[in-house]
């Protein structure tokens, strides 16, 4: 594994939590600053290798290191360590409803550690500007458009300065217009941060628009072009 690898998986095998295998034989590396998606028919495995990214599935094999972190060997106890340095995107969103854009924010900042409230006023304001949706601090999220929201669960992926982003079907829930929008986001944060990003989707026109290395979830394996092709 090199220094700039921030996601290195050598012939490992991903698992469903009844220990049915999705993916074996997978070999996959990312380095600082790579932008990279992950396509694949619905069931193929892009959600089962994300989560196993963030240790939040059965993963086994001969080398899988993540921000970092061997995967093979992490205690429980730091899994809250590694999670603090990967943000996640999720299709459905996953904000909490009921309370307003800052809290939603707040509330992670307070779930990982900080506790300095001007410091953690600062660090809010600056991400909502980054995201662009300076202003919006105190409307509640179930009032903002769907456009809106997801901007919100990019702004909570990137409120701990991450060294990785996973984006799991970032655009599924929206139309084609802030679809484009959403990726433009994505890609200029990739541009002026260097955060890595590896982002599963079915969008195609995205992936033409917004072009970038391509890995594909086929036939219970990886198919990466960057990496020789398909895994034996």
């Amino acid at each position: 594994m090199s220094e700039e690898e921030i996601i290195h998986l050598k012939d490992v095998l991903i698992s469903y939590d009844d220990e049915s295998p999705v993916l074996s034989h997978v070999n996959l590396s990312l380095k600082k600053g790579e932008f990279a998606y992950l396509i694949g028919k619905s069931g193929a495995g892009k959600t089962s290798l994300l989560r196993s990214l963030y240790a939040q599935q059965s993963i086994e094999g001969l080398e899988a290191n993540v921000c970092g972190f061997d995967l093979l060997k992490m205690k429980r106890r730091r899994l809250p360590l590694l999670r603090r340095k990967i943000g996640i995107v999720f299709q459905n969103f996953n904000l909490l409803n009921d309370r307003n854009v800052y809290d939603n924010l707040y509330f992670v900042l307070r779930a990982t550690g900080w506790k300095k409230r001007k410091l953690m006023d600062q660090r809010i304001m600056e991400t909502l500007d980054a995201v662009g949706l300076a202003g919006k601090a105190q409307s509640r999220t179930r009032q903002l458009s769907e456009g809106e929201q997801q901007r919100v669960g990019i702004a909570r992926a990137l409120i701990n300065n991450p060294e990785l982003i996973l984006a799991d079907e970032p655009t599924g829930n929206l139309d084609p217009i802030t679809s484009s929008e959403i990726m433009q986001l994505l890609t200029d944060i990739n541009k002026n941060s260097q955060i890595p990003m590896l982002i599963s989707t079915h969008d195609f026109m995205m992936i033409d628009k917004f072009q970038a290395r391509v890995i594909c979830c086929e036939n219970g394996t990886l198919v990466d072009p960057e990496q020789g092709g398909a895994q034996d």
